[in-house]
């Protein structure tokens, strides 16, 4: 038997005709998800009333724009007049045209309307199309902003690294010279890269309407970012408003006789017949069979002891519950971007698990980085052999995350399931995690106002989706500034949906006597009766939105002015007029006064002790990017009345005290990670 299974492999192998050039790269993959979505195009937001000139000027815009870029993969212009005028411009992809380039835009516009909530200047990135539509007339000027850079995370190796990137650069700069030329102003290319062995393939494009020293001018000034964006990375592209590039290891665009071929491809002639296809598979089978039997032997001896947690060694089972965790993972696995590691992989990754890349500890286990050997560096979540809770959050998590995909969501690679390891693999923040910042006062200088402004509407966006706009309705359930992941541009990433519940869209909240969350966080009535829905992940936001501005935590454990919680003391700081006392000191005194006042506001607003007083986050989203919207005034918070005897303390003291509260506890409480 193992002689043949190799023997028939060979003969598949024989039978299969040599890949044809190009096959593969025609790009036509569906459109699911922009690679970026830009609701506030420029710095300050705008918006426009859904009864406005300039909503009725965007529909009209939004239907023509998709049918006349179907006939040239491109279209502009404007409708209306005056200040309700909606301008607007489409690209397609140059080798993305008619119906298919027609429904990326409408997609495009669709997705624009759901997610950026009446923003008057929008830009959406995919992979085959782009558009961009403003209440202001940005088409004369030429402008190429706003950009968007995206990488792929494996890197050469770092030997080969600059003259792949002298290369690459060389690539790039020949497909824009062509496309710059070309009447389409669009134009692919490739090149081979034989110390790596390997094929570099090129894209350039840039709108018609340019004229080719425009053109020119505008794809130099994204090759000038490239090293900043791309150092050693074997793919990455930038996309404008104007124009692009983009280069990947891999064929990724329809290949066609007039690309630019600046070096020899490595390889190119693999597939000249079928009889040299064959002859250079059958003069290595006998290798072929004892490299197989080897591996055979290799694994079977390999299974019989496989290592646990350090220090135990366990015979390789299968419990019925992670048998069920596989199950999951394999109706989810269908559907997403999702892998099953072995667990060799993740050994060899961590240096086998030594305390060098350990990054924490927390209630489902261990924490580590890895590097896989592509380059992608990777966070590893073991869970302990003991934790039955653990074992539910594992299973919780991969049910989830086939199904959430934000830019704002800490993205969920694979896991690992062998004998009774099971381990989360996710995408490595470089940033650590929110807390490390705020909470540190030199670290919290790093993060300005304009920083963290952004990192509470990332935030905010990525709950918006999870309550909203997601497939299934998500109530994460443990929002808290450690599970707020920050990226190397330290934008906010959503994370850890061990806890998290999924409800109907219909469904809107739930009992439960199992409370679970972080002191702190936790919304009163779910502390007191269980009751959970999205208006408890809103009373976190609105703590976690506090403890960035002020840079103090919240959990019950310090003492603030009279106040035993962070909630109650700048309720109380608005209420007196005195606001500015509760800024985080770090932030120096130049921040913009409106919207600190806002967003504190804001937070008010959602940790106001009635469920039914908080905004959704619909209206929260729409508050924080509004100007000069008229916002109700924030009841009382909750655990308001928690408070110490005016003698402990001094009313205007806001110093963080080692006083320890000992008589006032959540029962039934379940501390969060």
């Amino acid at each position: 038997m193992l002689v043949l299974l190799p023997l028939l492999l060979l003969l598949a192998v024989a039978s299969t005709p040599a890949p044809a050039a190009g096959d593969g790269g025609a790009g036509a993959l569906p459109v699911i998800n922009p690679i970026s979505c830009l609701c506030n195009s420029t710095s300050a937001r705008r918006t426009y009333q859904p009864d406005s000139a300039f909503a009725a000027n965007l529909a009209s815009l939004s239907r023509e724009l998709p049918r006349n870029a179907s006939a040239s993969g491109f279209s502009a212009g404007a409708f209306g007049a005056g200040p309700g005028t909606a301008y607007g411009l489409a690209l397609c992809r140059g080798d993305f045209t008619g119906g298919r380039c027609a429904s990326c835009l409408e997609a495009g516009f669709r997705y624009a309307e759901q997610n950026c909530l009446s923003s008057s200047d929008v830009t959406v990135y995919y992979d085959q199309c782009q558009l961009r539509f403003s209440d202001q007339d940005f088409l004369a000027g030429g402008g190429n902003a706003p950009e968007s850079a995206a990488t792929n995370m494996n890197n050469v190796s770092d030997g080969n690294a600059a003259a792949f990137d002298a290369l690459v650069t060389r690539l790039v700069g020949a497909v824009s010279d062509a496309a710059s030329k070309a009447s389409r102003r669009y134009a692919t290319g490739r090149a081979g890269f034989p110390p790596q062995k390997m094929n570099i393939y090129a894209l350039a494009q840039c709108t018609p309407d340019l004229t080719p020293p425009q053109c020119r001018g505008c794809l130099a000034g994204l090759i000038r970012e490239m090293p900043t964006w791309f150092p050693g990375r074997i793919g990455g592209r930038i996309l404008g408003v104007r124009c692009n590039i983009r280069y990947e290891d891999t064929v990724f665009m329809a290949t066609s006789g007039d690309m630019v071929t600046l070096t020899p491809l490595v390889n190119s002639s693999k597939g000249s017949s079928t009889t040299l296809w064959v002859v250079a598979t059958v003069v290595p089978v006998t290798l072929l069979l004892a490299c197989f039997l080897a591996c055979f032997l290799w694994i079977r001896k390999r299974r019989r002891r496989v290592t646990s947690m350090p220090g135990t060694v366990s015979v390789p089972t299968m419990s019925m519950e992670m048998e069920q965790v596989l199950k999951l993972w394999r109706i989810e696995e269908s559907d997403s971007e999702f892998s099953l590691y072995d667990f060799d992989q993740i050994a060899d990754a961590t240096d086998n698990f030594s305390d060098d890349h350990k990054l924490g500890q927390g209630g489902f286990g261990p924490v580590y980085k890895g590097e896989l050997p592509g380059g992608l560096e990777i966070a590893i979540k073991r869970l302990s052999s003991c934790s039955v809770q653990g074992l539910m959050e594992f299973k919780t998590e991969i049910q989830l995350i086939a199904k959430l995909q934000h830019t704002n969501l800490v993205r969920l690679l694979g896991c690992c399931v062998q004998a009774e390891e099971k381990m989360l693999i996710y995408e490595y923040m470089h940033n650590k995690s929110l807390d490390f910042f705020i909470f540190d006062a030199e670290k919290g200088k790093i993060l300005t106002w304009e920083r963290r402004f952004r990192i509470i509407d990332g935030v905010a966006q990525g709950l918006l989706y999870l309550h909203k706009h997601s497939r299934l309705r998500v109530i994460h359930r443990d929002l808290k500034a450690s599970n707020i992941l920050l990226d190397r541009d330290m934008s906010p990433k959503i994370s850890d949906f061990g806890m998290a519940r999924i409800f109907c869209s219909n469904v809107t909240e739930a009992n439960t006597t199992r409370v679970v969350g972080t002191h702190g966080y936790i919304a009163p009535e779910y502390a007191s009766e269980g009751l959970f829905s999205i208006k408890s992940d809103v009373f976190s936001f609105g703590v976690l939105l506090l403890e960035i501005i002020t840079g103090k935590r919240t959990a019950g454990f310090y003492q603030y002015g009279k106040f035993f919680n962070l909630t109650g003391y700048a309720y109380q700081l608005w209420q007196d007029g005195r606001w500015n006392e509760v800024l985080d000191p770090a932030l120096g005194g130049d921040v913009p006064v409106p919207e600190v006042m806002k967003s504190l506001q804001v937070a008010l607003l959602c940790v106001q002790d009635s469920a039914d007083d908080r905004p959704n986050m619909s209206e929260v989203v729409a508050m924080l990017g509004s100007e000069g919207i008229t916002m109700p005034e924030p009841q009382q918070p909750a655990y308001y009345n928690v408070r110490i005897s005016s003698l402990a303390v001094s009313s205007d003291s806001f110093g963080e005290s080692s006083c320890r509260i000992s008589n006032i506890t959540l029962t039934d409480h379940e501390e969060g990670r």
